[in-house]
């Protein structure tokens, strides 16, 4: 099996897409719309994101409402690409579990949480 899409749970799938096209620079999918947005990496990997009513963000490290999702992203200068993301909005929860010389949590602008790890 190759995995080949992912997708994530939010309430305005346009602009999540768009913050995680600026955080990656995979190509914008050519049949986005405003209740299903995707993404194109070279290699054929999706990232989607869908529209839904009511949704509530995770809320970490709680489980009020669980963890749905984590991605991890590599990156080789650790405090350039926090910086980067959070002038994207991404968000900065106050317990970073890692040794922040290794890893760092963020949010995605849904509230998703994901990691910028050393690469």
């Amino acid at each position: 099996m190759k995995l080949v899409a992912i997708t994530l749970d939010c309430p305005d799938p346009p602009a999540l897409a768009a913050f995680y096209q600026q955080a990656t620079g995979f190509a914008p999918h050519p049949q986005s719309d405003a209740d299903f947005a995707g993404l194109d990496r070279e290699d054929g990997l999706f990232i989607g994101f869908q529209r839904v009513d009511d949704y509530r963000p995770p809320r970490r490290p709680g489980q009020s409402v669980p963890q749905q999702l984590h991605l991890c992203f590599e990156a080789p200068d650790l405090d350039e690409a926090e910086a980067r993301l959070l002038e994207l909005r991404a968000g900065k929860p106050g317990h970073q579990p890692h040794d922040a010389r290794k890893a760092r949590v963020l949010t995605d602008p849904a509230g998703h949480p994901f990691c910028i790890c050393r690469g």
